[in-house]
């Protein structure tokens, strides 16, 4: 059996930096049962005994502020849980040392095999601080292990102390005398053994593990002795805090220490009322030119790579139904979303690089201000801005705002931000209708990119002020948040979560880009009526009275059989509902495949593109469509059509992943479909006004 070992510590002491260290790529995410928490789990082999890392989600304390923290003590108050660990690594800050010894003793109260970690030592050095070590050992009775996860000193030791006991140290805390009886009877009726387990039952607003008897039977002893969870809560914080100022006191001691550290001084510049709005808009202003310019390349190699497979494909399997679905359906729909992974993953990397180096919390102290008149408030950025690589973990990312209303605002318009999957369709709509060119020495494709983007946070922060006149809230909220100092990224840290929030993009898109291609080429293969089923004598004489050469012939054919086919059949059903938007029944067809997933848009018109071609050229995607031409000899791809799909894209809710999520935060269906309506109807409106004025 694998040992389950659990690393806890407050949010910003090198947690997860330390797991990454340990695990490498042998770790997966999933979720923690009954609740859409992410869970790490990492796998290592220590003298051949296996052992499951767990990266638990960070806490200040027992006593959850977010869903987040919710997990820690739903896991630790209940050996049952699956996830329980057998042992425990409490990771400190030697800058926040009282918040960090907070946490283990509590931690070391329930009765949990623990140790105490001490990481990210290089800081005290750096601002002057001394730690007399003899002291905190003694404090903690549990051995402590100095490290420094960044640069590996400290983790060859923690991981081989992994299979040495970890010490269970009898419980120090002092149930105040006025609960002393409420208690008793807690450990009575649930059959507990340890004074402080029952107590966190007493002070928990929530024990989640519990049955519905077993929550009666505990609202019953509140009632009886008239518990308020808070007033224990701050009963234990005093008690705690008293004995960890004497410590502290003893244990740091100040040697040198610099006037003005280096974050200081950057704090200084990054958080100006002036100039650092203009620096952080500088910083997007240079990814979204870098999405485009450092994108060419591998861009260009992976279009080459799938045209060459195409064409290999088709020269080794032939005709026939089979190699028709492979090299007509598989390759060129899943090989028209891959194209986008250079510029999805130059995106997730600033934004992962925002994070490494602490400026992120930065930009959440800058924006505060201007988020508070729309509903949201400075916490609101971070989910917002990590709905620009996926919606999923923005609305996720919201569970850290206190306020309910302004974390259910967040909530509902986190899916305007232009997502990684809202990125293909952009790209490829944009190489379609705005010139490759550089205006000023700025590329004007990049320019129209960023403008996207800022569409997307505009009408978040419109549709925010709305619901904020609709939605009503009891208490005012505040900001309160902890800056981490700044620090060089740590690069293995980064590379992981790239490769991490990548593959979950590419394998969770191709998926389903996969099933619509097979889907799209069945349709497409078949067809209900005499003029599909006699497409190629039809043409034939075409060919003879028009005396077409062999190319325009196939091309005719191809056309035929697409235009008769089940699917065309479908997309001429439909086109009547987005003709007013000026879209034909083929872009009809990309429209609809693309409400389940938005990037399926790319797969399905590079599916429908791709069907009968057989040269190289043809198999560009941008090319084709950018030939694409209706009866009257006008480009189906104009100005005005680009410009309605962009704007279409923009404001429309077309992924169903995102809407079981909603609906797993807010815990009903409510929100979703409110969601689901007004973004569908601003999508069509906006596109629609859009396109009768520029047609």
């Amino acid at each position: 059996m694998p040992i389950k070992v659990a690393l806890i510590g407050n949010p910003n002491v090198g947690k997860s930096t330390l797991f990454n260290r340990l695990t490498g790529l042998k770790q997966r995410i999933g979720n923690y049962p009954g609740t859409t928490v992410d869970k790490r789990i990492g796998k290592l082999t220590i003298h051949g005994q296996d052992v499951l890392l767990y990266d638990f989600p960070g806490t200040y304390s027992l006593y959850p502020k977010s869903a987040d923290e919710e997990v820690v003590f739903d896991i630790l108050s209940n050996p049952n849980h699956p996830d329980f660990p057998d042992k425990v690594f409490v990771i400190g800050h030697p800058l926040r040392l009282k918040r960090s010894l907070l946490l283990f003793r509590q931690v070391q109260d329930l009765g949990i095999p623990v140790k105490f970690v001490m990481n990210m030592m290089d800081q005290a050095e750096k601002s002057g601080k001394v730690l007399n070590k003899t002291v905190l050992e003694s404090y903690t009775a549990s051995g402590i292990i100095y490290s420094n996860a960044r640069t590996g000193e400290g983790v060859n030791e923690l991981k081989e102390s992994i299979l040495n006991d970890f010490p269970i140290k009898e419980s120090a805390f002092h149930v105040p005398v006025i609960y002393a009886n409420a208690i008793h009877d807690i450990k009575v009726t649930f059959g507990i053994d340890h004074d402080y387990l029952a107590y966190q039952y007493a002070a928990q607003p929530k024990v989640g593990h519990l049955s519905k008897d077993q929550e009666a039977n505990l609202k019953i002893i509140e009632d009886q002795y008239s518990l308020v969870p808070a007033r224990l809560q701050v009963a234990e914080t005093i008690q705690r805090y008293q004995e960890i100022e004497k410590i502290v006191s003893n244990v740091m001691s100040a040697h040198t220490q610099e006037d003005d550290s280096i974050t200081d001084k950057l704090d200084r510049v990054l958080t100006h009322p002036f100039w650092g709005y203009l620096i952080f808009f500088g910083l997007l202003f240079l990814a979204f030119q870098a999405i485009y310019t450092w994108a060419e390349v591998p861009m260009d190699f992976i279009d080459s790579t799938f045209a060459y497979l195409q064409n290999q494909a088709r020269d080794l399997l032939g005709d026939g139904p089979l190699p028709s679905l492979i090299t007509d359906g598989i390759i060129p729909g899943i090989g028209g979303v891959v194209i986008f992974v250079p510029q999805i993953t130059i995106l997730i990397f600033f934004l992962l690089l925002f994070e490494e180096t602490g400026y992120m919390s930065r930009v959440v102290f800058l924006m505060d201000k201007w988020m508070r008149p729309f509903g949201l408030n400075g916490k609101s950025v971070v989910p917002l801005m990590s709905g620009a690589a996926c919606a999923i973990p923005g609305i996720m990312a919201a569970r850290n705002i206190e306020n309910v209303k302004e974390r259910l605002i967040t909530v509902l318009v986190t899916p305007l931000m232009t997502c990684s999957a809202r990125l293909p369709v952009y790209a490829i709509l944009i190489a379609l209708v705005i010139p490759s060119k550089k205006i000023y020495g700025i590329d004007l494709q990049g320019l129209v990119l960023m403008g996207l983007y800022i569409l997307g946070l505009v009408a978040a922060l419109v549709f925010a002020f709305v619901f904020k006149k609709f939605l009503k809230s009891h208490y005012k909220s505040y900001l309160i948040m902890e800056m981490p100092d700044y620090h060089m990224p740590h690069w293995r840290n980064l590379f992981l979560g790239l490769w991490e929030k990548v593959s979950a993009f590419i394998f969770g898109a191709g998926r389903i880009i996969l099933a619509v291609s097979v889907i799209l080429w069945v349709l497409s293969s078949w067809g209900p009526t005499d003029n599909f089923r006699n497409a190629e004598e039809i043409v034939a004489v075409q060919t003879m009275e028009n005396n077409w050469t062999a190319q325009e012939a196939a091309h005719h054919l191809e056309s035929q059989k697409l235009e008769y086919s089940a699917l065309g059949h479908i997309g001429k059903a439909i086109e009547p509902v987005f003709r007013p938007l000026g879209y034909d029944w083929k872009i009809s067809i990309g429209v609809l495949s693309s409400f389940a997933a938005r990037e399926v848009f790319v797969g399905t018109m590079a599916t429908i593109y791709s069907i009968g071609s057989d040269t190289e050229e043809e198999t560009q995607i941008v090319q084709r469509m950018r030939n694409e031409e209706l009866s009257d000899g006008t480009k189906v791809f104009n100005l005005a059509t680009g410009a309605s799909l962009l704007l279409f894209y923009a404001f429309a809710m077309q992924c169903v992943s995102t809407l079981a999520i909603v609906k797993k935060e807010t815990g009903t269906w409510k929100w979703p479909l409110v969601q689901l309506v007004f973004m569908s109807a601003t999508a069509y409106i906006a596109a629609f006004i859009v396109y009768q004025l520029l047609k």
